[in-house]
């Protein structure tokens, strides 16, 4: 059966993992997971990621999750842009997550990055998530 939605799913495998208090959570690998988790990473969301090769042709993102004082870093992770209703934004009209506290993922034309990122660069695109 076909996804139709892997960075939804991404998220979500994220979210319960935390929830259920576990230090790594398993995802199919994919171009665009892998980028949203180095950004995760860069950000101090969370510990790493490294590709497992299940065999030929097929292989998996083992995520570490990050948690302090044994509270998980990220308090809220929210998809934005869904298969249904793609969300865009230029780069002014871009909100701050939770007054600049949190991230938003963009997909650009330079790549997958974070809205301080995007500003820097002075570029707009896809606003795939929102993490706190």
């Amino acid at each position: 059966m076909s996804m139709t939605d892997p960075v939804g799913d991404l998220l979500t495998r994220i979210r319960n993992g935390q929830r259920a208090n576990k230090s790594a959570v398993m995802s199919p690998s994919s171009k665009l997971r892998a980028n949203v988790l180095e950004v995760l990473k860069r950000e101090g969301y969370i510990r790493g990621y490294e590709t497992e090769v299940v065999r030929k042709g097929l292989s998996q993102l083992r995520i570490e999750l990050k948690y302090h004082d044994g509270s998980p870093v990220i308090r809220h992770i929210q998809r934005v842009s869904k298969p249904g209703r793609r969300v865009y934004s230029k780069i002014r009209d871009l909100p701050s997550v939770y007054n600049g506290l949190g991230i938003s993922i963009l997909s650009t034309p330079q790549g997958v990055m974070s809205d301080n990122e995007a500003r820097a660069a002075n570029v707009g695109g896809e606003v795939i998530c929102e993490v706190f």
